[in-house]
């Protein structure tokens, strides 16, 4: 058993550890990581969508050696998959983050590490044994932005993700319900304390994560300033919230790297359009410049090969790997990435397919 299990029996499926979390955890953590923004129809959608579409495998084909590894970005990976950016781990797990790191290590995952990560970008590194990413926002204090890329490259991370889906905080209402503030004891640890004072102490009717993102978010932003963010380190730029062919055609334009085609979990724009409805748009008009990969609603094997047959070069997930820390630490978020990456494999022998290669948009269709 890895180091923060609380010796619980694995969970079968994703819903399992989900119901786990939200026994667990304090109803404003959960509310927090859980909720959405406006309606909350978008934390249902996504689902709707994926369910839409239908697998259509080929039969009598020799799949008695599969291969679902792959390279993204120059890192090789055990499969497709990657840890999408979540602020605060340690709301999970005590040790936060830095389980997270040893968890993808040992599934050969990826893990985008928060701006706001509750464990230093230091100390995940040294837990790391897999590739990582840092995830930055665009804040007033471009120093601060500045000295977290600095940092991030000398300590090994590969590479860059910067959110563009997040000029200011959606309103959430179970957070204003609640007048969320992140706990005494939990802080957002690579950032000066006083730009993150407002995401603590709440107030009655006022999500105080939203209060910050109000205080120190720069909306005035464009796609001229990625020049900016480029002379800062040789690290490779991936724009993470991406929902047009436009913008990616854009990105694409301006030397990014990568694009995460991602609708922030259902946490920004109400309504917005879900992310696998446009991700074959997006990955026609990128052409092969850069990979593309989607971020969304994610929750099992099948879901995973749909979007490589869409062409997405692999898959993040977020929240299911917080409701492993939560289960059992380390061992619950890498049980949640075996038990995702054990049913991709399984996926792929049933569709007739022994690489991710072979999978392509002849094996999907929508119901």
């Amino acid at each position: 058993m890895g180091r923060g299990s609380q010796h619980t029996p694995p969970q079968l499926t994703l819903r399992g550890y989900e119901d786990e979390a939200e026994r667990r955890l304090p109803r404003e953590v959960w509310d927090f990581l859980a909720g959405g923004s406006g309606t909350e129809s978008m934390l249902t959608s996504g689902r709707t969508a994926l369910d839409r579409l239908r697998l259509r495998p080929r039969c009598l084909v020799d799949v008695s050696e599969r291969d679902p590894g792959t390279t993204l970005l120059g890192a090789r990976l055990a499969a497709p998959l990657g840890i999408a950016p979540m602020a605060y781990h340690r709301l999970a797990h005590p040790e936060g983050e830095v389980a997270t790191a040893r968890a993808a290590g040992e599934t050969g995952t990826l893990l985008t590490v928060s701006m706001f990560a509750s464990r230093s970008l230091e100390d995940i590194a040294d837990a790391a044994s897999g590739p990582l990413w840092l995830q930055l926002y665009w804040l007033k204090r471009w120093d601060i932005v500045e000295r977290l890329a600095k940092r991030a490259e000398a300590a090994g991370y590969r590479a860059l993700v910067l959110t563009v889906d997040a000029p200011s905080i959606a309103r959430r209402p179970r957070d204003v319900r609640n007048g969320f503030s992140v706990p005494d004891g939990i802080r957002a640890v690579n950032v000066d304390p006083e730009v993150m004072a407002a995401s603590h102490g709440g107030n009655a009717g006022e999500s105080a994560v939203a209060r910050h993102a109000r205080e120190q978010f720069d909306a005035s932003v464009t796609w001229a300033d990625l020049g900016r963010l480029r002379e800062l380190t040789s690290l490779p730029l991936i724009l993470k919230g991406v929902l047009s062919a436009e913008d990616a055609d854009l990105a694409v334009r301006h030397g990014v790297d990568g694009i995460i085609v991602s609708n922030h979990g259902g946490r920004q724009l109400d309504s917005a359009v879900d992310a696998v409805d446009v991700l074959p748009d997006i990955v026609d008009t990128v052409g092969g410049r850069c990979p593309v990969v989607l971020d969304g609603a994610v929750r099992s094997g099948t879901d995973i090969v749909k979007a490589l047959c869409l062409g997405a070069s692999a898959v993040f997930v977020g929240r299911p790997v917080l409701w492993g820390l939560t289960h059992s630490g380390e061992d619950g978020a890498a049980s949640v990435l075996r038990l995702l990456t054990g049913e991709l494999d399984e996926t792929m022998a049933l569709m007739g397919a022994s690489g991710i290669q072979e999978l392509n948009r002849s094996g999907v269709v929508r119901r």
